[in-house]
């Protein structure tokens, strides 16, 4: 059963002016779409048709770098999408707890997550997430992902050009300002740590 194209989770004007309707119907639309539609040839009729994304990504890692690509990228881009959110929310107390224990405030997190992106070389993704209890800020370049590794992904940011360009031209900081300080979705956040495992991408 082939993967689609998942749903934004809100319309596409409530990122404005972190990220533009403009920028969600490309990104979104033609960027995501070509990952999952070039993935969803690649594993037709083989074995990973009825996988789950994961194992998918798990499976095509360090084997086939082609499906790895566009599985690893339908799955971030999923993940992005629901780790901004169109109003505002706040952490929860646990997760709270977590990242003050980890980095002093949600001031500082935010602080150290715009830090880590701006400086981010190239393309890739900009993670919260949670290790045996343990908060952290992690980088993965290009299509890369955390979706099989042994941390749990809480959020995440996207730091290739295309996510920011038409908004803030070459001006990373200025996205990363955008998004960190207004359009977090800390209550997705929230729940990805009280789950306790990774995301599931829907299929």
């Amino acid at each position: 059963m082939a993967f689609k194209l998942i749903d934004l989770p809100y319309a596409d004007t409530a990122l404005d002016p972190a990220v533009s309707a403009e920028t969600l119907s490309y990104h979104h639309g033609k960027h995501h779409n070509a990952y999952v539609s070039k993935m969803n040839d690649a594993i037709e009729g083989t074995p990973h048709d009825d996988a789950a994304l994961e194992d998918v990504i798990s499976a095509a890692r360090g084997s086939n770098q082609g499906l790895f690509n566009n599985s690893a990228q339908t799955w971030n881009h999923g993940f992005y999408w629901h780790s901004m959110a169109g109003s505002e929310t706040a952490p929860s107390d646990e997760l709270k707890a977590k990242i003050e224990e980890a980095f002093g405030s949600v001031d500082e997190l935010k602080s150290q997550l715009k830090s880590r992106g701006a400086g981010h070389f190239a393309s890739g993704w900009v993670w919260l997430a949670e290790k045996d209890g343990k908060l952290s800020i992690e980088e993965t370049h290009d299509g890369d992902t955390l979706a099989d590794s042994d941390f749990n992904p809480l959020l995440t940011i996207d730091v290739w050009e295309h996510a920011y360009y038409l908004d803030h031209q070459n001006a990373r900081p200025a996205y990363l300002d955008a998004v960190v300080d207004n359009k977090i979705n800390w209550a997705f956040a929230s729940e990805n740590l009280a789950r306790g495992t990774t995301w599931t991408y829907p299929k």
